[in-house]
């Protein structure tokens, strides 16, 4: 009876610590969702598309075999590989689908939760709230971002915003270590003599008198917050009205924004975190119907980002 005990008790023991090593290996999996999201959204420039990638990556994680996922030494590793094959793959058929696109494309504005946390809650499952607001998700950066090659913005993303190794790199892209290394220092050239992705002391501020002027359909307050070459991209997506090119200058863009309110009755402008740096919500009937970032310099604006399709608008539901 007592060796049938011992063997008994071996075996329970080896049992549960294979249990708890799976136990720990699927719990380390699902604790990378969130560095997940913010690495994807930041490649594709879309929360949705962003989590349709990180879905992805869990589907082929947990269609692998328990003895398969247990010889993976890190989890977080294997997924963050994975994500960014796909990413990849997305970001090769995306310039396809954005030359069909009906205007500019923007990057999806995201909102910063905790300036209506309270009365609206949160959704722990929302990617929205998984994501981490800092200079690598400000309009200006996401927008320079799209200038480069799919193999590019891999590289500088996971390299200078993530600080992953060129060797894990290479291992997304299928390319050495010093192919990659290549590929970043070619991004960082291709944003040329973009400024860095900052935000002003005084942007704030600026992003206020914008809103006042513009509530008071002040043309000349608006010209002179406006640098003379400043530029507006509007992003309307076929499905909401707006301007199909950049309008450029300030005077020009003054008295788009002025004719914008005059056919809209009763909108709301309200100041609200963009990217997580100063912007402007407008809303309507309590619907949100556009939501815009700046870029400021010396005082002034030079550049408005204004989302408007209905697609890209959904995490700012709870506006409403």
């Amino acid at each position: 009876m007592a060796g049938t005990s011992t063997d008994g008790t071996a075996g329970e023991t080896a049992a549960e610590a294979a249990g708890e090593t799976a136990g720990e290996t699927a719990g380390e999996a699902a604790g990378e969702r969130r560095q997940l999201i913010n690495v994807a959204y930041r490649l594709l420039g879309s929360l949705a598309e962003a989590e349709d990638a990180v879905q992805e990556a869990y589907t082929r994680w947990y269609a692998l075999s328990r003895s398969g996922r247990e010889e993976i030494v890190s989890p977080g590793a294997w997924l963050t590989t994975v994500t960014g094959r796909i990413c990849l793959d997305v970001l090769g058929s995306a310039r396809a689908r954005r030359e069909r696109y009906v205007g500019a494309w923007l990057p999806e504005p995201l909102p910063d939760r905790a300036e209506w946390d309270q009365g609206h809650g949160t959704d722990p499952a929302d990617p929205a709230d998984l994501m981490v607001l800092d200079e690598s998700v400000t309009m200006a950066f996401l927008v320079v971002l799209e200038s480069m090659t799919p193999a590019e913005r891999v590289a500088l993303v996971l390299h200078d915003v993530f600080r992953y190794p060129f060797a894990e790199i290479a291992g997304v892209l299928g390319r050495t270590p010093a192919a990659c290394k290549q590929l970043a220092a070619s991004a960082r050239r291709r944003a040329g003599t973009a400024r860095a992705p900052v935000t002003e002391p005084g942007q704030a501020d600026a992003v206020r008198r914008v809103k006042e002027a513009w509530e008071t359909k002040n043309i000349p307050a608006l010209v002179d917050l406006l640098d003379p070459a400043a530029v507006m991209t509007a992003d309307g997506g076929g499905t909401a009205g707006a301007a199909l090119r950049p309008v450029e200058g300030g005077a020009r863009i003054a008295q788009y924004m002025v004719a914008i309110a005059d056919r809209a009755p009763g909108l709301e402008l309200l100041e609200r975190s963009v990217n997580g740096t100063p912007g402007l919500v407008a809303r309507r009937a309590g619907v949100v119907m556009t939501v815009a970032s700046f870029d400021v310099a010396d005082g002034q604006v030079t550049r408005i980002w204004a989302v408007r399709n209905p697609e890209k608008l959904r995490p700012w539901a709870r506006e409403s």
